[in-house]
């Protein structure tokens, strides 16, 4: 079972998401505030942070990155909004997962148990072998990436597809894989991962017209692979 940290003012959600977390065996602390959800997070060590964006205090889209400068907790991000464009920013700056309310406790739990299956995973991985193609060096027991010996600058889901890619050098990936291995869902929009891939090109120094080592097949996936 998981320690969760419930961040949510709303309080009617808050007992609800509480009540069902408590008798699915979590343990649950819940607050009110970004404020607090950033003491918590800095004296308690939980599994995850389910994170609502209306918060009274401060944004919760501020609070995840701070969040992400204290902790890399996962965290699921509970929102009413469902801008397509939000939720990609949200993603890329370091959000696990989100989901748009109104949801159902069993959505929750099914996404729950991805992202700490994922995370435990991780946890519990050995030391792991650099990953080397042509000039790309991955270290992902340190989640390090360096291009050409110059260290590159990632996100966190950049760095997951990125090594994610390495590891099948040469491999065609389809996008439900990318989506069900590096996002941990069974569905989702191209768009997610398009954006990303876009960002990653732009801090591998190439494009879409002229990769050097990201190349995209029309309708069958992405491929990572050394400079001819």
């Amino acid at each position: 079972m998981a320690s969760v940290l419930v961040v949510e003012d709303d309080q009617f959600v808050r007992s609800a998401l509480i009540r069902h977390l408590s008798e699915a065996s979590h343990t649950v602390r819940s607050v009110g505030t970004a404020l607090e959800a950033l003491r918590e997070v800095a004296q308690v060590g939980f599994d995850v942070v389910i994170l609502d964006l209306g918060l009274p205090d401060l944004d919760g889209a501020e609070a995840l990155k701070m969040l992400r400068g204290v902790t890399d907790v996962p965290v699921i991000i509970a929102t009413a909004r469902d801008d397509e464009a939000e939720i990609i920013r949200l993603l890329n700056d370091g959000a696990d997962d989100y989901l748009t309310k109104p949801f159902s406790v069993d959505h929750l739990s099914a996404r729950m148990s991805a992202v700490l299956r994922r995370s435990r995973a991780l946890g519990a991985e050995p030391p792991s072998r650099v990953i080397r193609v042509g000039g790309l060096a991955i270290d992902p027991l340190r989640r390090q990436a360096e291009l050409d010996g110059a260290e590159l600058d990632l996100t966190r889901r950049e760095f997951d597809l990125l090594a994610f890619l390495a590891g099948r050098p040469g491999v065609v990936v389809a996008r439900r894989e990318l989506l069900a291995e590096v996002w941990q869902q069974s569905y989702g929009d191209d768009q997610t991962i398009d954006v990303h891939l876009s960002w990653l090109r732009r801090k591998l120094g190439e494009t879409a017209a002229k990769p050097r080592y990201l190349h995209t097949l029309r309708g069958v996936g992405v491929k990572l692979e050394p400079p001819q």
